[in-house]
């Protein structure tokens, strides 16, 4: 028997070896288990169901962002899809009704092929819900496309110009195609269709950028610039002077086969001051340009190529028309004879002009009975009789006013007081309507009215963001037009580059006067206006003096926005006695008038950013009306506890608050009043602050900033657990010499809704490894940090994975929280490490767009190669020992189009993947 043994023992490690032992014995397991492993299956099929559920809900949370969904997501799903379990419920089904294992052959061999198709499912499955579970990011925002799709409505009788455009487009000799005709006619429905056309065409060209010019008398430079920085992915500095910027663009897109579309260039400028290289002639790069002026076209380069906006023949203008119509109407006008012929009167007025037959289409959109159209037809007709030109035009337009109410008449009125170039805030516009008594106090009005205005085609949704508007040009003269048959009297001279004030005898009559965006220096008179109810003098940056009676007649002034100016001193102003807005921030304001407290019916007063104020001399307190209060990074703050004597003010909402020491904020944060109002807080020069703990804010509930600088002894900062919904969604560090310690809590923690995070100044900061936990953080700005060594402290040993008694991060937090100052070595200056060799892909920075470094001497690293799916730009100035940036194929960095830094900070680079990476990312700067 031993021999016999000895003989089957190497047969045996033979079989075992060739895994055929375990095999036979997972064959016997799934036919002896089959019932077992299906109970299994069918509990783990409910698993994988409630995971799918999961991230199905995480997918369409991104594609309600607008983002797409992960392919590595989206590969799963698609094989939860193809996973067949039906079959095997059925075969099982029918094997359960023969209870004998061994009943017969037949029955033995089809139990033993479920069993194994079983167990085959189950692993499946298994592996499935694992690697469900394993996703942390479900999408991701997808990578801007070389045409940016615009709003685009339908359009009628453009086929022509439009075919014309393209072939000059295709010409070589056509580098500069100009496009001209009276205002509202369609240049811009033209270039918008244009625009989305080229999408076809994206192969020939590297970006189509669009920009609204719209230059009455001031270029608006910047807004230009920060066009074309979004659309390259650039980042933006606001330092920065625009010539500097313009040299920058002008290299950036000098790389590029590109197509720039002007919309609505009102006076030549030169292209290079912007950042526009002019393109070469016969080159592959394009530059096409609208204007009401022939002769603007010209002097920017169109001599060769030129196309003239014509109106619209009758056949599409009837069809834009009726487009414009409900389809109630459009059945009264095809049914109706004395409906269709007044209707056809009103198209008739409009001549063709695209601009009328929408406004006033959309006027008329819901009219049906003759008595209704035959009222519209002789509201029209009475308007048009005695104006010719643009007052035909306006008489037309007129009559989507007159259907607006009382109120919306007025608010849309005052729009026109904003230069024609630009946009307008709708916060801003409804500060102005509540301090004029437009809204009865209700903010919510505003918003409404606006939207009415909207959807009268009496304003116009600003395409860059959604906070803003714009009126389009001939809507603004027509409303100034419409002023002038009131009996308001407006003096709007905004945006005209004035260095010189209007006249005293043109003040006189005002109701309000708009003199915004000039370069004016002085204004020396003191105008007799006793009807004046707003005046806008904001964004004359070289503004430096008013005469000291200015004010002295001026009894119904209730805005006065003096922002964005030089100005050091405000005269006397206790005459001012209806004044509800006063807007001073930007200034370069001392102090405040001693007898400002008379104001009594001031409501809005903002001194944010008053650089130079040293005393408000205890106005603020005694205006009781107040709703908003802004001193958010004013020079003036409140310094000792007896001066935050505010509790006066019952009725204000809104604090913008600069604090210059520790039990003043505590102070704050018990006032629960004024703690409930604050939404912007400053903390500077709070000399003897050692740390700061961001659940004592708690009692901030709207907290949204929060901009720490100048506070010298301030060691630590903690962003402890949150127990409260946080808004905190800005913070800046800057000039913090003793600051060492950062320390955030795990997750929920009080930054974790933070999006823009700027840190300046602080040289003991050696990492800020804590930017790992802030989710939401989309721009990272990191300047003048001379002890910064990296900015995300990797730790990648193995006996950090290895080590027993190596704490958690909970336990590091508990214990650095509790004890911030013990513990803090050089080598260790946040609580958040991170560990890259723990088997799974980090998703850190998942919302990151931007980041920028400047000036940080020492640093070497920013962190370990990761994904960075949202990451458009880095930029990096003089950084010179930064030798690596965390950029390779490996890793999902697909939306980055941007590297900027010196050549020669360039060229030392070391990377693990540098394949295609100068070509595709590098900019010099």
């Amino acid at each position: 028997m031993a021999d016999a043994g000895s003989c089957v023992e190497p047969l045996y490690e033979c079989l075992e070896s060739t895994g055929m032992i375990d095999a036979a014995a997972r064959e016997v397991a799934s036919f002896v288990r089959v019932k077992w492993n299906w109970g299994d299956l069918a509990k783990a099929r409910d698993s994988l169901h409630a995971v799918e559920a999961t991230v199905r809900a995480g997918v369409a949370a991104e594609e309600d962002k607008l983002n797409v969904c992960d392919p590595q997501v989206q590969l799963w799903l698609k094989r939860v899809e193809e996973v067949q379990l039906d079959t095997i419920d059925e075969d099982y089904g029918k094997l359960a009704k023969f209870s004998c294992l061994g009943q017969c052959t037949v029955h033995a061999s089809r139990r033993a092929s479920i069993g194994k198709r079983v167990v085959e499912a189950l692993d499946e499955v298994n592996k499935l819900i694992e690697e469900g579970k394993g996703f942390r990011k479900f999408g991701f925002k997808p990578a801007p496309e070389i045409v940016d799709l615009l709003p685009q409505v339908e359009t009628f009788g453009l086929e022509s110009m439009l075919n014309q455009l393209h072939d000059l487009l295709e010409k070589d000799d056509s580098n500069i195609i100009g496009v001209w005709g009276q205002g509202g006619i369609g240049k811009t429905t033209l270039l918008h269709v244009f625009n989305n056309d080229l999408e076809k065409k994206a192969r020939n060209y590297q970006v189509v950028i669009f920009i609204e010019v719209s230059n009455s008398e001031t270029l608006n430079a910047v807004e230009i610039q920060q066009t074309i920085s979004e659309r390259l992915n650039l980042p933006w500095n606001e330092s920065e002077t625009v010539e500097k910027r313009a040299r920058f663009l002008i290299k950036a897109l000098a790389r590029k086969r590109f197509v720039v579309l002007l919309d609505d260039v009102r006076k030549k400028f030169r292209l290079e001051d912007v950042g526009i290289p002019t393109p070469a002639t016969n080159g592959k790069s394009k530059l096409i340009l609208t204007s009401r002026n022939k002769d603007v076209c010209f002097q920017m380069g169109a001599h060769k190529s030129l196309i003239k906006m014509q109106v619209l023949d009758s056949g599409a203008a009837w069809k834009l028309f009726l487009s414009k119509l409900s389809p109630e109407a459009c059945a009264a006008v095809n049914s109706n004879n004395i409906v269709r012929e007044h209707a056809e009167a009103i198209f008739l007025s409009c001549e063709g002009l695209p601009l009328a037959l929408n406004v006033i289409g959309t006027a008329v959109a819901g009219l049906e009975g003759p008595r209704d159209w035959i009222s519209a037809a002789d509201v029209i007709k009475t308007n048009m009789k005695n104006f010719v030109g643009l007052d035909e035009m306006f008489s037309q337009l007129r009559y989507s006013y007159d259907n607006l109410t009382p109120t919306q008449q007025q608010c849309f009125l005052y729009c026109t007081l904003y230069p024609e170039y630009g946009s307008i805030s709708k916060e801003q516009l409804v500060n102005y309507w509540l301090a004029e008594g437009l809204l009865l106090n209700d903010r919510e009005v505003g918003n409404q009215i606006i939207q009415s205005l909207i959807s009268a085609c009496l304003l116009q949704t600003s395409s860059s963001m959604s906070s803003k508007v714009k009126m389009h040009h001939v809507i603004r003269q027509m409303g100034l037009w419409l002023v002038n048959k009131t009996d308001q009297r407006f003096l709007v001279q905004a945006g005209m580059a004035l260095d010189s004030a209007p006249s005293a005898a043109e003040w006189k009559e005002a109701t309000r006067i708009s003199i915004m965006s000039n370069d004016i220096k002085e204004v020396s008179l003191s105008p007799k206006c006793r009807s004046l109810t707003t005046l806008l003098i904001q964004n004359n940056p070289n503004l430096n003096k008013l005469s000291w009676g200015f004010f002295k007649f001026m009894p119904s002034l209730k805005v006065l926005d003096l922002s964005r100016t030089a100005i050091t001193s405000l005269p006397e102003c206790e005459t001012l006695v209806a004044l509800q807005y006063l807007n001073l921030s930007h200034t370069l304001i001392t102090r405040l008038p001693e007898r400002l407290w008379l104001l009594k019916e001031l409501r809005h007063l903002d001194l944010s950013v008053t650089v130079a104020l040293e005393d408000t001399l205890n106005n603020c307190s005694k205006l009781l009306k107040l709703r908003v209060l802004n001193l958010f990074r004013s020079h003036y703050g409140i310094r000792d506890v007896d001066d935050l004597n505010l509790d006066s003010l019952k009725a204000l909402t809104f604090l913008g608050i600069t604090i210059y020491a520790e039990d003043v904020l505590k102070k704050l944060n018990k006032t629960s009043p004024l703690a409930k109002s604050t939404y912007r807080l400053n903390l500077k020069y709070c000399g003897e602050m050692q740390s700061i703990k961001i659940s004592d804010l708690n009692h901030l509930v709207h907290l949204e900033e929060l901009y720490v600088e100048s506070c010298y002894d301030l060691n630590t900062l903690v962003a402890d657990t949150e127990l409260m919904t946080s808004r905190l969604e800005l913070l800046t560090l800057s000039v913090l010499p003793s600051l060492e310690n950062v320390i955030v809590a795990p997750m929920p923690h009080h930054f974790q809704h933070i999006r823009k995070l700027l840190i300046s100044n602080c040289p003991k900061l050696q990492n800020i490894t804590w930017v790992l936990k802030l989710e939401m953080l989309e721009r990272l700005v990191v300047a003048h940090c001379d002890g910064m060594l990296k900015i995300v402290e990797e730790d990648t040993s193995d006996e950090a994975d290895t080590m027993p008694d190596h704490p958690s991060e909970e336990q590091e937090y508990n214990a650095l929280a509790e004890h911030p100052g013990d513990g803090w070595g050089a080598e260790s200056k946040s609580v958040c490490r991170s560990n890259l060799n723990d088997g799974k892909r980090r998703t850190d920075f998942s919302n990151l767009r931007s980041i920028v470094l400047t000036d940080v001497k020492k640093l070497r690293s920013i962190c370990k190669p990761r994904d960075f799916p949202s990451l458009e730009t880095l930029r990096v100035e003089d950084c010179p020992n930064l030798s690596s940036i965390p950029l390779s194929s490996t890793y999902n960095c697909g939306k980055l189009k941007q590297v900027c830094g010196s050549v020669e900070w360039w060229e030392k680079l070391e990377w693990e993947d540098k394949e295609g990476m100068e070509t595709k990312l590098f900019i010099p700067i």
